[in-house]
């Protein structure tokens, strides 16, 4: 089963840090492993090196508005137990260079399989509630 995410801007989405592994798709099905920096309901902010993004980038291909990189992405919200997400589609709209050799890759949720959708949701809605930013 399919969702499609009903939030499709970035901006206002409340962003709780989380550090999990995620392994990102390409069109081409080349995949790279990557570590979350943040993640809201409507996507997730990827931390990776430079050759990472370089595979990421394809090419250097400059990223602008409206010239989002289609991907797919994997990774598990760190709940008890830990529950596996998998967006069946996303763009990246967001690359930046933190440092020399680490990157910043915002990806955007456009589609979940199965559960995904609610298990993000309620894992971002736990932690702001944890930490007294949601209502």
């Amino acid at each position: 089963m399919k969702f499609t995410s009903a939030q499709p801007n970035l901006r206002d989405q409340q962003r709780v840090d989380v550090k999990t592994d995620i392994v990102i798709e390409r069109p081409d099905g080349c995949q790279c492993s990557c570590t979350t920096a943040n993640l809201s309901r409507s996507g997730v902010m990827v931390s990776c090196n430079q050759s990472t993004a370089n595979l990421l980038a394809q090419g250097n291909r400059a990223l602008a508005p409206g010239n989002a990189m289609p991907v797919k992405a994997r990774f598990s919200v760190p709940m008890q137990p830990a529950q596996p997400v998998i967006i069946a589609a996303g763009n990246i709209v967001h690359f930046r260079r933190i440092a020399q050799d680490r990157f910043q890759v915002g990806i955007q949720f456009e589609e979940f399989e199965g559960g995904g959708c609610a298990c993000v949701d309620q894992y971002v809605r736990s932690l702001l509630n944890k930490r007294g930013k949601f209502t």
